[in-house]
């Protein structure tokens, strides 16, 4: 269990961060890495980009230009593009390649939010098999001649009539995709309910001349090897079990490397990583911006330690890094790490029907493009 060849990429952990909205940029990314290195000697795993959207990319949307930032010493930059077009996809591929953006690219075809879907794109679009083909050729035509590997990660499918993913398995490893992740969940599902791990389980067993990586359900290092354990995937992706625990990473590369576990953080050592937290995002968006994104942590960063309502509302409406580490200084920092910490985080929601275009599951063999579904800013 201790590495994972993506293609060129050799990592020390089979372990790779989700990219999510709003979350995984640079700061974070380097936080993460910061913790894996002083928690576990390491910084094995993979850290991919927030995602971004192929078109703003090569017409550099700021925005977007803004969120492919690196740190000066993050490698492998992984980088992930949502996109719908072949001809797009080849041209914010090449661009990587080009200028030197980043060392792997991760495609999207994943994301189950009813903006993207009712368009086409993010987990509706596998269900367009030869189109999905072709997207997916395209990015591996133009990184042809270069160390940079192509990866796609999926959902099982659009619903429990519709499963996607065992076909587009099998199209991605054969156009050159050089691994597969998989979210044990339907689109229908969005976050809800509990990840099906046996469908990736079928997906290693149908896919087996490229990785198969394993993502959904992933709030402790006991759950990652047990995934890996029971579906015999190769690796696993992490997503909402790190909000707030950005030190999981530590804890999932010893587990994996089988190395004694870092004791988990107190309350302390908590605010340290929040204030740290807080630095980063304020080098990287500017104070005023840093402080407004860095308000979503907070209740991820405090669950279960005793807080109380005054302080907990203080610091959501956090303005300024010295209003931070006035408000932190207020915690007990000799609580230990609480219990109810543990356990799932993050969004969940209700099952529902997945809005979908128009006639978008009468023909699974066409290849046009579906209408307006990359004019979006990057990280939607």
């Amino acid at each position: 269990m201790s590495s994972l060849r993506i293609g060129s990429l050799e990592l020390g952990s089979p372990v790779v961060l989700a990219p999510m909205a709003g979350i995984t940029n640079v700061a974070f990314r380097t936080l993460c890495r910061e913790l894996e290195l002083e928690r576990a000697g390491s910084t094995a795993g993979l850290y991919v980009c927030e995602m971004v959207t192929a078109r703003a990319l090569v017409e550099r949307h700021p925005v977007t230009m803004h969120m492919t930032t690196f740190g000066p010493t993050e490698t492998p930059r992984s980088l992930q593009l949502y996109t719908v077009d072949p001809e797009i996809t080849y041209d914010a591929a090449k661009m990587i390649v080009d200028e030197n953006l980043a060392d792997h690219i991760d495609m999207n075809f994943g994301c189950p939010v009813p903006k993207v879907t009712r368009k086409g794109g993010g987990s509706a679009l596998p269900y367009k098999r030869r189109l999905f083909g072709q997207i997916v050729a395209a990015a591996v035509k133009a990184t042809e001649g270069t160390d940079i590997p192509v990866t796609v990660k999926m959902r099982i499918g659009i619903d429990a009539e519709h499963h996607t993913h065992l076909d587009a398995g099998r199209i991605a490893a054969a156009e050159g995709a050089a691994a597969v992740a998989l979210h044990g969940r339907t689109a229908a599902q969005r976050y809800s309910g509990t990840a099906d791990w046996s469908e990736i389980a079928r997906l290693k067993e149908h896919v087996t001349d490229v990785p198969v990586l394993g993502n959904g359900d992933i709030f402790a290092a006991e759950d990652a090897a047990r995934m890996m354990s029971e579906t015999g995937c190769d690796g696993v992706v992490v997503g909402r079990g790190c909000l707030g625990r950005p030190w999981l990473f530590a804890e999932l590369s010893a587990a994996l490397n089988g190395k004694e576990m870092p004791t988990p953080p107190n309350l302390g050592e908590v605010t340290q990583i929040m204030r740290r937290h807080g630095t980063l995002l304020a080098d990287h968006h500017g104070e005023d911006r840093g402080m407004r994104e860095m308000r979503k942590h907070i209740a991820w960063y405090l669950r279960g330690f005793p807080a109380g309502s005054d302080l907990r509302n203080g610091l959501a409406r956090v303005s300024s890094l010295a209003e931070l580490e006035d408000l932190l200084g207020q915690l007990d920092p000799t609580v230990p790490f609480p219990k109810d910490a543990e356990g799932p985080r993050g969004r969940q929601g209700s099952p529902g029907t997945v809005a979908l275009p128009d006639g978008w599951l009468d023909d699974p063999e066409d290849t046009l493009v579906p209408a307006g579904a990359d004019i979006m800013h990057s990280g939607g």
